[in-house]
C-alpha cells in the first residue's frame, strides 16, 4: 500500500529544515523557488509535506539554501 508524503517522518523533517533555513535566509517561498529554479506553488506544498521530493529537486533547493543536501534530510535536535 502506498504511503502519502505527509505519512513518511522523512518528508516532515525535510519540510521542517527547508522552512527553516529559508526563514533563517529571510526568503519568501517565491524568492527560493526562483533560486532553485522550481514552481513558486511547490515550495509551499514541500514545506507543508504534501509533495514528496526527487534527490535532483533535494539538491536544487540544498544549493538554493546554501546548504548540504543531507542536512536538509537530518532531523534537528
Amino acid at each position: 500500500m502506498p504511503i502519502k508524503p505527509n505519512d513518511c517522518p522523512l518528508v516532515a523533517v525535510f519540510a521542517t529544515n527547508v522552512r527553516r533555513r529559508r526563514l533563517e535566509l529571510q526568503l519568501s517561498q517565491e524568492e527560493l523557488a526562483a533560486r532553485a529554479g522550481v514552481h513558486r506553488t511547490y515550495v509551499g506544498m514541500l514545506e507543508r509535506s504534501e509533495k514528496n521530493c526527487t534527490i535532483y529537486n533535494i539538491w536544487r533547493l540544498a544549493s538554493a539554501l546554501q546548504v548540504e543536501a543531507a542536512d536538509l534530510l537530518i532531523e534537528s535536535k
